[in-house]
């Protein structure tokens, strides 16, 4: 998605997430409108803003369409949708372009490519980025939990947080997993759609920042070793990870490029690794 030029960006997005990009835009001498509902249009990020575009609804945030018109009532030329939110809608960020915004954030065929976790497992494998031995449910469920081995993980194609994932012991446990993590995963994140993964007892999650310019180079900006978490939620971010020598340091950053490049990654984001000892194994972007 080739950038425009643009003077003013919408910032569809609240909270500390919304005043930390009108402060950006300001240094950078750029207009900020923040999308907001009338709720929060006194809030400290509406008033710190250039303009308000306002909102219908709590869940207004979460419409396209009320996105795209608050954009073009503003005289947006560019939208940032900061984290969260539609933030990782590939048809949002699709529509964004098709309106002549430059949308601030990956490219949608990146987002599709790496959203999925499937689908992100694939791109990592052809690049040669180690993945832990998983598979589609397929007709037979129960080959497919044999062949990857006890224990492992049922998991939620889409979305993240550790909803929709289950852990399995044993055969006799499989349905039942399958059936419930299918049911959170679609409340949660309107897909059932799991696979099978091995589980690893106490792996350490590290995770890398990479960015992509516009001509198609990507770099990473290290690692933050997130394993402190309640909940599968992070707790402390410790950069740079204890647990990594130069060498694996060096091995997992190069991953996290090459990965990004064979996505046509532009942006920011982050590749997460899980790593046990000298080995580590792609998780997501």
């Amino acid at each position: 998605m080739r950038a425009r030029p643009f003077s003013t960006v919408l910032i569809a997005n609240r909270g500390e997430i919304a005043l930390r990009l009108v402060r950006a835009c300001r240094e950078l001498g750029l207009r900020s409108v923040v999308a907001a509902t009338k709720a929060e249009a006194d809030a400290l990020p509406a008033r710190e803003a250039d303009a308000v575009a306002l909102l219908e609804g709590p869940k207004s945030y979460l419409d396209p369409k009320a996105l795209l018109e608050a954009a073009k009532t503003s005289g947006a030329g560019a939208v940032h949708p900061g984290y969260g939110f539609l933030s990782e809608n590939a048809d949002f960020a699709e529509a964004c372009g098709k309106a002549g915004l430059t949308w601030i954030g990956p490219p949608p065929a990146a987002m599709r490519a790496l959203g999925n976790k499937l689908a992100g497992r694939a791109v990592a494998e052809k690049a040669g980025v180690p993945v832990l031995p998983g598979a589609k449910l397929g007709k037979d469920p129960a080959k497919a939990a044999k062949d990857i081995g006890f224990p492992l993980l049922v998991k939620a194609a889409d979305g993240g947080g550790g909803r929709g994932q289950r852990m399995v012991e044993k055969a006799s446990q499989l349905s039942e997993a399958i059936e419930s993590a299918r049911r959170e995963a679609g409340a949660s994140f309107a897909s059932e759609e799991v696979f099978l993964e091995r589980f690893l007892q106490g792996p350490r999650h590290v995770e890398f920042q990479i960015l992509g310019d516009p001509t198609g180079k990507v770099v990473h900006l290290h690692e933050r070793e997130c394993s402190v978490q309640r909940r599968r939620q992070k707790l402390i971010e410790e950069s740079p990870s204890p647990a990594l020598t130069p060498q694996l340091r060096e091995k997992m950053g190069a991953a996290a490029v090459r990965l990004a490049e064979a996505a046509g990654y532009r942006s920011l984001g982050t590749v997460e690794f899980l790593v046990d000892g000298k080995d580590f194994y792609f998780l997501e972007v």
